[in-house]
């Protein structure tokens, strides 16, 4: 078997933490590869399974990366996660869907792109700080906080994004910076290991290039049964997941489920990429019959 294992230009090895899955792929006697997904020179029919990985400027470049997916769908190539999930996780909307199936998110605004409403009139008043981010995006992208004061000028600072993009209006809640976000990792929907993530003083991104603090953690029963009952939201069969939440009084309230590209955090948990690469060729062996 031959697999892709799909980054971007200025990764082209991948992130060191995913290189080291292709070795691991060896020993089952799997070939594997990094490949560039908008590198026009592949032949993309050489491989018969293609991972998202390290694709960490798709949503920079918006239009040529639907047109890719359309062409990897009509080549007929198998990827993991599947085209169809990934063309509903790409667009953070799929949190309105979430939340009418139940699922606990943050209080959100959904802004679609030359909406004319005036952010101080539909934002409720109870809201003290809002985070402003795309639909569209990743890595915080665009994303802002501010206060209830500033409404009136990110409205004017943010014209002509709001005139070309979706966005979401969520309410700041201080348990990010006090307790931090959680990222629950699961592998062909088992759960592998989970991760709280924590910003640097003064800041409310926890990724690490904002200096966000990761640590390896255990969640209880309970919050783990909440993850789950997010992931079990998602039909289609899924090689990995990683929803990421607040914990407020042992409930989660969900911020992403990530299944195109994330961090898996593959260097905080002894075993996951043996256990990333198991759970590939079971998904795989389902998806053969």
């Amino acid at each position: 078997m031959k697999i892709g294992i799909l980054t971007c230009a200025r990764l082209p090895e991948l992130l060191e933490s995913d290189q080291k899955l292709i070795p691991l792929f060896a020993k089952k006697n799997i070939a594997a590869k990094a490949v560039i997904w908008d590198d026009e020179s592949v032949d993309w029919t050489e491989f018969d399974y293609l991972i998202f990985r390290n694709t960490w400027d798709y949503y920079q470049k918006e239009i040529t990366f639907n047109l890719w997916l359309d062409k990897i769908e009509s080549l007929g190539i198998k990827t993991l996660n599947p085209i169809s999930i990934i063309k509903k996780n790409k667009h953070k909307f799929y949190l309105k869907e979430l939340e009418k199936e139940g699922i606990s998110i943050l209080p959100t605004i959904f802004l679609e792109k030359n909406s004319t409403s005036n952010l101080k009139e539909l934002i409720p008043e109870s809201w003290e700080k809002i985070v402003i981010k795309p639909a569209f995006s990743a890595g915080s992208y665009l994303t802002k906080l501010i206060d209830r004061s500033e409404l009136e000028s990110i409205q004017t600072e943010f014209k002509k994004h709001f005139e070309t993009k979706d966005f979401l209006l969520q309410e700041f809640r201080p348990e990010i910076k006090e307790l931090g976000e959680t990222s629950f990792i699961f592998f062909d929907g088992k759960f592998s290991h989970a991760v709280n993530k924590k910003p640097v003083e003064n800041d409310f991104r926890v990724q690490i290039q904002y200096g966000g603090k990761y640590t390896l953690i255990q969640p209880n029963a309970d919050l783990l049964l909440q993850a789950e009952l997010v992931l079990s939201k998602i039909p289609e069969k899924l090689l990995y997941a990683r929803v990421d939440g607040i914990v407020i009084e042992n409930k989660l309230h969900l911020m992403e489920i990530e299944l195109i590209e994330p961090d898996l955090y593959f260097d905080l948990a002894d075993g996951a990429r043996e256990r990333f690469v198991e759970a590939f060729l079971r998904v795989t062996e389902s998806l053969s019959f």
